[in-house]
C-alpha cells in the first residue's frame, strides 16, 4: 500500500505514524534551511532551532533540535551522531549517572548535560507555540532518541498538564536506571515506542545493571519484519541470522543496522505489506 501521508489529527500509536516521526528524527540531522523547507511541505508553519552554547562533555560536536509546529500537532525533534562518535563514551563504565527530571531516579550524565542545553527554550517554544491544545510529539535517533526521551518525561514531569501525546525514538541507548524508567513506563504507557532494528549495536550501551531501557519495545527482525514483542530465545536466534546474512559487508552488521534509513527501509517495507 502506498504511504499515507502524514496525519496532523492523530493521538494514538499507528504504522505509518511511527514511520513520520523516524521521518522527523531525521529532520534533525539537517541545517536550517533543509529542516524549515521539509516541514513547510509537511504542514507546519513554525519552526525553531535549537543549539548548546557551550562545550559538551563529551566527544559529538553539540546538542541540536528542533520544534516544528502547525495548528493541530507539535513536534521536537532531536539530531542523533554515529555510532563511532560516541561508543567510547557509551561504554565508559565510570561516568557517574545524576539525578533524573524533577530528582525523578537517575539518568546518564552526559544525556543530562546535553539536553540541559537546550531544553529549557524547548520548553518555553512548546508552551508559546502551543496555542490551541495541539498534540506534542518527542522524536529521536540514537544520541537524540535519549534526549527525546528525557525530554519528554520531563516536560510531563514538571508540567503535568502537557503530558506528551507520544514520544518516539530509534536506536536509542539506554538512557536512564531503573527508579526512572518505572516513572516513565507509568506515564507514558502506550504513548512511547522504542525502535530497535536487529542487531543495532547503540541499544545496547551503556552497559547494564546500572542503565536500563524504557517500554514498549518495537523490534525490525533481521528479515525487516516489525513485533511488538520478541522472546529472549526467538531475539538472540534472529540476531545470529542478521549476522549470517552479512558477513561479508563493509562494515559490521551491528552499525549497519544502527543507520536511520535502515530503519526507514524496514518501515517502508512493513507499510507494503499492510492492507
Amino acid at each position: 500500500m502506498p504511504i499515507p501521508a502524514l496525519d496532523h489529527s492523530t493521538t494514538h500509536y499507528s504504522l505509518p505514524h511511527a514511520y513520520w516521526m523516524a521521518q522527523a528524527a531525521g529532520l534533525a540531522s539537517l541545517d536550517r534551511g533543509g529542516i524549515e523547507a521539509q516541514a513547510s511541505a509537511w504542514g507546519f508553519d513554525e519552526v525553531r532551532h535549537f543549539e548548546s552554547t557551550h562545550r559538551m562533555p563529551f566527544p559529538i560536536e553539540d546538542t541540536q533540535a528542533y520544534v516544528m509546529a502547525g495548528d493541530r500537532m507539535i513536534v521536537a525533534g532531536f539530531r542523533g551522531t554515529e555510532v563511532l562518535k560516541i561508543y567510547d563514551w557509551l561504554t565508559d563504565v565510570n561516568t557517574p549517572p545524576v539525578p533524573g527530571p524533577a530528582n525523578k531516579g537517575f539518568v546518564h550524565y552526559g544525556f543530562h548535560q546535553a539536553l540541559q542545553s537546550v531544553y529549557p527554550q524547548i520548553r518555553d517554544t512548546i508552551q508559546e507555540l502551543r496555542t490551541d491544545g495541539q498534540s506534542i510529539w518527542f522524536t529521536g535517533h540514537s544520541l537524540g532518541g535519549a534526549l527525546a526521551m528525557l525530554a519528554g518525561t520531563r516536560l510531563y514531569l514538571e508540567e503535568p498538564r502537557l503530558l506528551p501525546d507520544g514520544v518516539y525514538t530509534f536506536g536509542q541507548p539506554r538512557t536512564c536506571e531503573r527508579l526512572l524508567a518505572g516513572v516513565h513506563n507509568k506515564a507514558f504507557r502506550k504513548r512511547c515506542y522504542r525502535f530497535v532494528n536487529n542487531n543495532d549495536i547503540v541499544p545496547h550501551l551503556p552497559p547494564e545493571p546500572v542503565f536500563t531501557h524504557v517500554d514498549a519495545l518495537r523490534y525490525f527482525d533481521a528479515d525487516g519484519k516489525l513485533h511488538e514483542t520478541m522472546p529472549l530465545l526467538a531475539g538472540l536466534l534472529d540476531r545470529a541470522k542478521g549476522l549470517r546474512a552479512d558477513l561479508f559487508a563493509p562494515e559490521t552488521d551491528a552499525v549497519k543496522d544502527h543507520h536511520l534509513p535502515n530503519y526507514l527501509a524496514a518501515f517502508e517495507k512493513n507499510l507494503a505489506n499492510t492492507g
